[in-house]
């Protein structure tokens, strides 16, 4: 049986800041993010099974990814925890605002990171993730592959 690549792509917004960078990201700002998401297997062989001739059902990664990373960071603001932003943070959540606070620099590389681990904790024992795009902007994104990490 062939090895098959499919790709659940999503949308999300997501503000942050940049604490110590020194240019204009440094300031609280937002992305409208992409992320696309691609796993690998085989698809399922038995014809008796409703999800045959599926790698993975489509609606099923996109449960997985919704509730560990779309529905968390939609609309969320995101810190690092171990900066003095943690003084904006609280001040934030205070006055009812969806703050994430993260044991990172929250960049679009240290996102794919923390989002694949996210990901492949969920996945199935057959399915195996093969890639993480996140684009931030119209022109720029960070790329995690499994067979570099």
């Amino acid at each position: 049986m062939s090895t098959i690549r499919i790709t659940k792509q999503f949308n999300f917004e997501t503000g942050h800041a940049l604490y110590g960078y020194d240019g204009k990201c440094k300031n609280v700002h937002g992305h409208s993010y992409k992320l696309s998401v691609t796993v690998y297997g085989q698809p399922i062989s038995d014809n008796t099974n409703v999800k045959f001739g599926m790698v993975i059902d489509f609606g099923d990664l996109k449960k997985i990814v919704n509730e560990e990373i779309v529905d968390i960071f939609d609309h969320a603001t995101v810190f690092n925890k171990n900066t003095p932003h943690l003084e904006l943070a609280k001040e934030l959540i205070d006055r009812g605002h969806h703050v994430l606070l993260v044991d990172y620099q929250p960049t679009s590389e240290m996102m794919v990171i923390d989002f694949a681990e996210k990901i492949k904790n969920r996945l199935p024992n057959n399915i195996k993730l093969h890639s993480i795009k996140l684009q931030e902007t119209d022109s720029s994104f960070a790329e995690w592959y499994a067979n570099e990490n």
